[in-house]
């Protein structure tokens, strides 16, 4: 088997599909995966030749066949991947000469589509499309199931479970990245590693995008993280022109070479994505054949993730904000039981402002549905923050519905001693992947001696084993118990907190607060306990980020042991105080402007704060001096990295729901909607693929250009049709697939004889400036603000 073979020795993988059946005849906007039926010799002629060129992994022709592309009668789906693999299958039996053992892996590559709450596909939607296509490849006699060119977490995420549930392939995956080394929806390296690893997927890695150069430093990123093998497959460089088409820039010799370097910092599945072919697979293998590889290294960093970010549970504490809670909390539990969820969403901003890591997420309440209100509030805190979530509750459905749904790889609060809660939380963490906290109560209590903790952490990890949960992916809580009941708790605390980490070599986590109950100024017992709890080895402390003594205790215990680099931290928290915090525990919202609101992403906050705004200002005032600065700004961090999607489009819908008021107040403020600026959009035919054409959507409404969206696969006489129709003078033009990039260049060509005053932006993923330059675009627009500043400049001079 396959799996038995990974991290032992270096397998090779295919090239590309797309470009090889263009040569052939491929038309532009034709589907490729027709070409399994329609034009089967040239399939198999493709596969046959990879596979004497030394692959021995060969992609099945499925890349895009799922069930959101093909749902006419005229191609069933199970006839197109069937096919697919057959094709492949036959590849082998005459591509392989020497006897050697092959592997058809069904390739499946995104959807196209957004998953909500970012666009309209849902995530349920998604596993279902790519469960029918992996059953139906597992069914024809695949391998092996390479999940590739993934831009999106949560897509991959529905996609790996689809492969883990419906199927008992194995399976592979590898993200698209860009130069920065982030995915197109905001994911870095760890928070992408953190999740493929939770999931139990087999090998990981990236593809597409990058020529092999550009891979190194994301390789090297992504060595250091993942105990996995590891699989790379770069383009053969960038598109360049030639005699009026199409050639990539790296040769087959020049690509061996870097592969070379590739597998020598640890990969060991290699191959490539747009632009090689089986020469220069066949040049990779004999330069890498020889070579030892390095088998993966096992990693021991404790790490959560949310869709934009990881969280690394180390030496240095972090601090879990303990404020979605409603033990204790009136506001809250009123919060939740009127489902006001903007309350919610305000406490999780505040704290993440306030300096937490990561947010405890709790909405226990005996008169309500926790499992339905757990998902829901999980969905709305991911579209507001980047921050990890702990999911904390003691329903097994609950859990498990929000472990499903998160968009990472989570904290889970928690599991304990008892059998009966293990057997129930272990294969959920397992299943869904997830740092869990194991809480050393068992069968008969909490122990009271720090020896008695010890031992039922001990019992706790040994348990975990069982399953495959590294003690990397456990954090221990001894339970802080507080000291008006008993005098000696905190010294069992600390000291079995000191014993976890010597005895256990995991990291550790308390609820800090517990110490104080039922004594008077509980912030001074508190404070002063967190700094002693950190020093004997608290990882992680479950506080309150508004209270400033417990913030000022943080600070002052990171700078003092040097985890506080030139003390930039405390400086920046410190250095001009000229006044204490506000009451602990408030949200610090009755100062909120508008801006701060669309910033935010703060939908009814932004409703109400126009509302009264609306009787003191002018509507361009407002619109000039809180709606522009605020989209500005989240403009300008989307393009530095620092907002993500989920953000940029929650501050999109938050602008939306103050013009609207504007709207309805001012009866002239519908002239607003004349001036606008016309831009069409687009994705070439062909093309299904329609995520980066979607947020330069979203940023151009932000900055008030009327968008015409024409959709995913729009033939070239649409565009031309419509652009003369509304006389618009701004076109953009989006393309994921190399094979549907000529349908651009015909789209571009026909607006030149038929709209001549018409620009043409373009963009995506298989594009750089001088292919653009090749097809006569007028603007390539390297992210989605770039196309943005392009319209604001065009208009400015029109």
């Amino acid at each position: 088997m396959i799996k038995d073979r990974l991290g032992k020795e270096l397998l090779f993988f295919d090239g590309g599909m797309g470009t090889l059946l263009q040569e052939r005849g491929l038309q532009p906007g034709e589907l490729p995966e027709t070409w399994n039926i329609e034009h089967t010799e040239e399939v198999f002629d493709i596969h046959r030749q990879y596979f004497e060129a030394g692959s021995d992994i060969v992609l099945a022709n499925t890349f895009g066949a799922n069930a959101l592309k093909f749902h006419s009668d005229e191609y069933e789906l199970e006839d197109i991947v069937t096919a697919a693999i057959v094709s492949a299958k036959e590849g082998a039996n005459f591509g392989v000469h020497d006897g050697r053992e092959v592997y058809v892996a069904l390739d499946v590559g995104p959807t196209g589509k957004l998953l909500k709450p970012m666009g309209d596909l849902s995530f349920e939607d998604a596993y279902a499309a790519f469960a029918e296509t992996m059953r139906y490849g597992e069914a024809a006699g695949a391998d092996l199931i390479h999940i590739e060119t993934m831009s999106d977490t949560y897509e991959v995420k529905a996609a790996v479970l689809a492969a883990k549930e419906c199927t008992n392939l194995p399976v592979f995956v590898t993200m698209i990245f860009d130069e920065k080394g982030k995915l197109l929806t905001g994911g870095d390296v760890p928070s992408v590693v953190a999740m493929l690893e939770g999931l139990r997927v087999d090998a990981l890695g990236m593809n597409c995008g990058l020529g092999p150069e550009q891979m190194l430093p994301i390789l090297e990123e992504v060595m250091k993280y993942t105990s996995l093998p590891v699989i790379v497959k770069p383009n053969a460089g960038l598109p360049k022109q030639k005699d009026g088409g199409t050639y990539y820039d790296v040769k087959p010799e020049a690509f061996a070479e870097t592969m070379k370097q590739i597998v020598g910092m640890g990969a060991c599945v290699i191959g490539g994505c747009c632009g090689t072919t089986p020469d220069h697979i066949r040049a990779m293998v004999a330069a890498c054949r020889n070579l030892a590889v390095k088998e993966p290294v096992k990693k021991h960093e404790t790490i959560v993730s949310s869709y934009g970010r990881a969280t690394v549970i180390g030496d240095k504490p972090v601090i879990i904000g303990e404020r979605i809670n409603p033990t204790g909390k009136k506001k809250l539990k009123q919060a939740l039981k009127d489902h006001d969820l903007d309350y919610i969403l305000k406490e999780a901003i505040m704290q993440q402002e306030n300096g937490a890591h990561i947010l405890d997420v709790n909405v226990g309440l005996p008169d309500i549905d926790e499992t339905a209100v757990m998902v829901e509030v999980v969905k709305e805190l991911q579209s507001v923050t980047s921050l990890p979530l702990q999911i904390d509750t003691v329903s097994q459905p609950a859990m498990e519905a929000a472990m499903r749904i998160y968009n990472g790889k989570p904290m889970i609060n928690s599991v304990n001693g008892k059998q009966e809660i293990m057997d129930q939380v272990f294969p959920l963490i397992q299943k869904y992947g997830g740092v869990v906290v194991g809480l050393t109560i068992d069968e008969a209590g909490i122990p009271e001696t720090a020896e008695g903790r010890l031992a039922v952490a001990e019992k706790i990890i040994a348990e975990a084993a069982k399953y495959g949960i590294d003690k990397k992916d456990i954090v221990i809580d001894v339970l802080a118990m507080t000291i008006s009941s008993d005098p000696d708790g905190a010294k069992t605390t600390l000291k079995a907190l000191k014993l976890v980490r010597e005895k256990c070599g995991v990291r550790t986590v308390l609820g800090v607060s517990n110490i104080s109950f039922g004594l008077p100024y509980r912030p001074a017992v508190n404070s002063n306990f967190y700094t002693m709890a950190m020093q004997n080895g608290l990882s992680a402390g479950i506080i309150n980020p508004s209270s400033e003594d417990m913030m000022r205790s943080y600070y002052s215990y990171c700078a003092l042991m040097g985890y506080d680099e030139n003390f930039e931290s405390y400086i920046a928290r410190y250095g001009n105080r000229t006044a204490q915090a506000g009451p602990a525990g408030e949200p610090k919202t009755s100062g909120m402007t508008l801006s701060g609101a669309i910033e935010k992403g703060l939908k009814e906050e932004a409703h109400q704060i126009t509302e009264k705004l609306v009787r003191e200002m002018e509507p361009l005032d407002i619109i000039n001096q809180e709606l522009v600065p605020a989209l500005d700004k989240v403009g300008r961090g989307f393009e530095k990295g620092t907002v993500f999607l989920p953000q940029l489009l929650m501050s999109a819908d938050a602008a939306k729901m103050a013009f609207a008021v504007i709207k309805e107040r001012f009866s002239g403020a519908d002239t607003l909607d004349e001036d606008k600026a016309k831009v069409i959009l687009a994705t070439v035919k062909g093309d299904i693929h329609d995520i980066g054409k979607n947020i330069v959507k979203v940023l151009l409404e932000n900055y008030s250009f009327d968008v015409i969206d024409l959709g995913k696969d729009v033939p070239p006489e649409r565009v031309v049709e419509k652009a003369i129709e509304e006389d618009v003078k701004l076109v953009g033009l989006s393309a994921l697939m190399t094979t549907t990039v000529v349908s651009m260049e015909e789209t571009i060509r026909q607006l030149r004889e038929k709209k001549p005053d018409c620009k043409v932006m373009v963009g995506g993923a298989v594009l750089n400036q001088e292919y653009a330059d090749m097809i006569g675009a007028d603007f390539y627009g390297k992210d989605a603000m770039q196309s943005v500043y392009y319209a604001q400049k065009l208009f400015e001079k029109e």
